[in-house]
């Protein structure tokens, strides 16, 4: 197939591959992630233990027969002791109340690493999405001026063909054109993986080619501007960092009241001897050794560790937020102050050594020169573009938006 071929035959099957904008590509991978999948189990299961960490014990029924002799076999009944009563564990100390604070912090601790996973989810999207449409681009590039330079093929080997021209000089161009051949079948491959590498960070198992309805190039926006203030009520690490503190309280308070022996109340029925008595009483642990002093411990040791996570947490969203700040800035100023220079004087460069070469005015070493540095300014600009997407997608997610 020839090169023109094969650019025809690459035009219709991206004209017939459907479109995928970056907001559609974060909703599908928030809906059907598997790992979400498992986190809304872990959710579930947070839930489950709530519910019994809210349950009351059950009572014991006791039913019991003593002094049973062999030789009495006349009065059976009246020679042996019967009993039968009903034993109820009675919770001191607010135990109950401690188990469910404990297990409703673990179900909230549950849900919020579930929310932390669907911002990383969708972060890595969103920056795989810019990878995925960058890479597209770069190829689409160097198609375009693969496209371009067959064109001065073809020139040059008519004028080669009328004798006004040496056949070294149409080997300088074509050598040229199969350089670009080369890179963009490596752009090709290049923009697969990162097709793929994007549908894998959505959770798919299928992987198809898409056009990216989102152009890599925008227009002008205003700077951003991060609060590293608002980023620190804002990010899900923190407020998870601050469950865990919760969590580890709760736990202290359950501990605590572990401490205290529950009381075992009993009530029945006896007959001894032929009488009907009633039987009640009431029986605790003494807590002489065992005063949970271990768990306590513990307990205490692991709020030392939350509250010492939270300062290092919130110290960490600080210097991301400064750090991707002053990324997004800088990368804003190349792609809006100093590229859009570069281009157009590569442009200009390109368009004034066509013209010398035509006229002749400059040699074929020139013209390929300028076209080089042309080609090479144009796939430096997008590189810079892709990595402002990304700087905005790390800022973005280093304040806690939403996705």
């Amino acid at each position: 197939m020839s090169r023109i071929g094969l650019l025809l035959f690459v035009a219709f099957a991206l004209h017939g591959q459907e479109s995928l904008s970056i907001n559609q590509a974060v909703k599908t991978a928030l809906a059907s992630h598997p790992l979400l999948v498992g986190a809304d189990g872990r959710v579930e299961s947070a839930a489950g233990q709530r519910r019994q960490a809210g349950l009351t014990p059950n009572p014991r029924l006791v039913v019991q027969s003593e002094n049973l002799r062999s030789y009495e076999t006349t009065r059976l009944w009246d020679a042996m002791d019967q009993y039968a009563y009903l034993q109820q564990t009675i919770e001191t100390a607010g135990r109950r109340q401690r188990r469910v604070e404990v297990a409703e912090s673990g179900m909230r601790r549950a849900e919020l690493e579930k929310e932390l996973l669907r911002r990383q989810i969708a972060a890595r999207v969103r920056q795989s999405y810019w990878s995925a449409a960058g890479a597209r681009r770069l190829y689409e590039l160097l198609v375009e001026n693969q496209r371009t330079f067959r064109l001065i093929v073809e020139y040059h080997e008519i004028r080669v063909r009328e004798g006004a021209m040496a056949e070294g000089d149409l080997l300088r161009v074509r050598l040229e054109a199969e350089r670009i051949a080369l890179a963009a079948n490596g752009a090709l491959l290049d923009a697969r993986r990162a097709g793929i590498q994007l549908f894998r960070e959505m959770g798919q198992t299928q992987f198809p080619e898409v056009q990216f309805a989102d152009p890599v190039e925008i227009p002008e926006d205003k700077p951003p501007i991060a609060d590293a203030g608002q980023a620190v009520s804002q990010r899900v690490e923190v407020q998870l960092a601050r469950q865990i503190l919760q969590q580890s309280r709760s736990s202290l308070s359950l501990q605590q009241a572990l401490a205290k022996p529950n009381v075992e109340a009993v009530a029945g029925y006896k007959r001894t001897n032929g009488y009907d008595t009633l039987v009640g009483g009431v029986q605790f642990d003494l807590p002489f050794q065992n005063r949970n002093q271990g768990n306590i411990a513990a307990a205490t040791a692991e709020i030392r560790v939350a509250e010492s996570t939270i300062a290092a947490t919130e110290a960490l969203v600080r210097s991301e937020v400064e750090a991707a700040q002053a990324d997004t800035l800088m990368r804003r100023r190349q792609v809006y102050e100093m590229l859009g220079r570069l281009r157009q004087q590569a442009e200009e460069t390109a368009r004034i050594a066509q013209g010398a070469y035509r006229l002749g005015g400059a040699d074929l070493l020139r013209l390929l020169d300028a076209e080089r540095l042309r080609i090479d300014t144009e796939l430096l600009s997008i590189r810079a573009w892709i990595e402002y997407r990304q700087s905005l997608v790390a800022l973005e997610t280093a304040m806690g938006v939403e996705p």
